[in-house]
C-alpha cells in the first residue's frame, strides 16, 4: 500500500523516496541541543533532592521528554526536514522543550507543573494536526496521524488532570499518561475502526535515524564534560577536586568508547540489513533513551565527586555514581541486540559487579567510588576490544533480510 502511494506522489511517496538517506538538517541539530539542555535540568533536580518522590517525578518527566523528542525524530525521518512546514514543527517543538525545561526543577510538585503539562500536551496535539493539514492528499499517511492524534488525546486527559492536583496523585496521573504515550507507540497506535497504524512496515531513513541518535548521545556526553568543568572552575586547581575532575572525565570518555565501539558504528548497516528496519530502529531508539538517562545520572555523580571528593558517601550517592554507568550498560546491551541479535556478557557482568561493589562503596570516599566505576567500565571496554579481535561480528539484527 505504501509503495502504491509512493507511485501516486502523495506523502507516502515522499516517505518512500527518502531511501536516498538524507543527512540530518541544521534545525534538527538545533533542537537536539535544546533537548539535551532539558536533560541537564533533570540532573539538577536529582542533585538538589535525591528522595524517592523526586526520583520518581524526575523519571516520569524524563520519559515524557524522551517521547516528545522521539515523535519529532520520527516526523523528520518520514518527511523532508528541509520543508518549511516540517521545520516549523521542529521549531515549535524546540520552543516547547525550552519552556518545559524552564519548568523542570519544580514541575512535578508545584504550580509549574501546569506549565509543563499544558506545553507538552499542546505541542503533542499540534504536531499530528499540522501534519494532517500539510501532509498532502487523503490516504494512508493521513490516517496514521489520526491514530496518533487519538492516542495523544487519551494521554492528554491524565496529563491535564495531574496538573490540577498535587503531590502523589499528580505523579500517579502523570505516570498513567506516560504509560499511555509509550503504550500507543509500542502497540502501533491501534484505533477503533482504523486498526493499527502500520508504522513498522513503512520505509525509513536508517542513516537519518542513526545520525540523530549519535548526535544526541554525543551532545549529552559533551554536556556532561561541560557540567564537570563548570562545577570545578570555582575551586581552582585544588588537588582533591582536580583528581575528581580527571576521574569524571575518564568515565565520560569510557562511556563514549563503549557506545561507539562497533555497535554504535554499525547501527546504520544493521538497520539497512533488517527485514523490518523500523522495528530495529525502534529498539535502537529505546536503547538510546536508557543510555542518555545513564549519562545524565553519571553527570550527577560527576557533580557529587567534584563538590565532595573525600566526604562521607551516602547510599544515594552510590546509587547515582554506580547507577549511571549501570543504566548505560543496560542500554548498550539493547543496542548490541539491535545490531547483532546478541548481547555481550561483559555488559550484564559489569552491572552485577557494580551492584556487588555497592555495599563496599559506602565505606569509601565518593571519588574512590567513582574510580571503582571507572575501573569496571575500563575492564568492559578492554574486553570488547579483545573479543572483537578474536571473533569479529557482522551486523545481524533481529529479522535480518539474509535470514528470510
Amino acid at each position: 500500500m505504501v509503495q502504491s502511494m509512493a507511485r501516486a506522489g502523495g506523502p507516502a511517496g515522499a516517505v518512500a523516496n527518502k531511501q536516498h538517506q538524507q543527512p540530518v538538517g541544521f534545525v534538527e541539530l538545533f533542537f537536539d541541543v535544546v533537548f539535551v539542555f532539558a536533560f541537564t535540568r533533570f540532573s539538577e533536580r536529582l542533585v538538589e533532592d535525591f528522595s524517592w518522590m523526586n526520583s520518581w517525578a524526575t523519571l516520569v518527566l524524563m520519559l515524557a521528554m524522551w517521547w516528545f523528542w522521539y515523535r519529532v525524530v520520527w516526523t523528520t525521518n518520514r518527511y523532508d526536514p528541509e520543508r518549511p512546514a516540517i521545520q516549523l514543527i521542529v521549531i515549535v517543538a524546540m520552543l516547547g522543550t525550552l519552556l518545559m525545561s524552564a519548568a523542570v526543577p519544580a514541575a512535578a510538585l508545584t504550580e509549574r507543573g501546569v506549565v509543563f503539562a499544558w506545553v507538552y500536551v499542546t505541542v503533542q496535539l499540534l504536531r499530528p494536526l499540522w501534519l494532517l493539514l500539510v501532509g498532502g492528499p487523503n490516504g494512508y499517511p493521513r490516517l496514521v496521524h489520526v491514530r496518533i492524534l487519538f492516542w495523544t488525546a487519551m494521554s492528554a486527559v491524565p496529563w491535564i488532570a495531574g496538573a490540577l492536583v498535587e503531590d502523589g496523585l499528580r505523579l500517579a496521573l502523570w505516570s498513567v499518561a506516560v504509560v499511555i504515550d509509550y503504550g500507543g507507540g509500542i502497540l502501533d497506535f491501534p484505533t477503533p475502526r482504523l486498526g493499527r497504524a502500520g508504522l513498522r512496515g513503512q520505509p525509513i531513513s536508517g542513516e537519518h535515524l542513526t545520525e540523530r541518535c549519535r548526535q544526541l548521545l554525543i551532545i549529552a556526553l559533551g554536556e556532561a564534560v561541560l557540567a564537570s568543568g563548570i562545577q570545578f572552575s570555582p575551586y581552582g586547581f585544588e588537588r582533591d577536586r582536580t583528581v575528581a575532575l580527571l576521574v569524571s572525565f575518564v568515565i565520560t570518555v569510557l562511556l563514549w568508547h563503549l557506545y561507539y565501539y562497533r555497535a554504535g558504528v554499525l547501527l546504520r548497516a544493521a538497520i539497512a540489513s533488517a527485514s523490518a528496519p523500523a522495528r530495529v530502529s525502534e529498539l535502537a531508539s529505546y536503547a538510546h533513551l536508557i543510555m542518555v538517562i545513564g549519562i545524565s545520572l553519571s553527570a550527577v555523580g560527576d557533580t557529587l565527586i567534584i563538590t565532595h571528593p573525600f566526604g562521607h558517601t551516602r547510599w544515594t550517592w552510590v546509587a547515582v555514581i554506580f547507577g549511571g554507568p549501570a543504566l548505560f550498560l543496560a542500554g548498550r546491551s539493547m543496542l548490541d541486540y539491535a545490531v547483532f541479535s546478541h548481547i555481550s556478557w561483559s555488559r550484564p557482568i559489569g552491572v552485577l559487579l557494580l551492584a556487588a561493589l555497592a555495599p563496599v562503596a559506602l565505606r569509601l570516599p565518593p571519588v574512590v567510588v567513582a574510580m571503582l566505576a571507572a575501573v569496571v567500565l575500563a575492564a568492559i571496554a578492554l574486553s570488547n576490544v579483545v573479543a572483537w579481535r578474536l571473533v569479529p561480528r557482522a551486523p545481524a539484527p533481529p529479522g535480518m533480510q539474509a535470514a528470510r
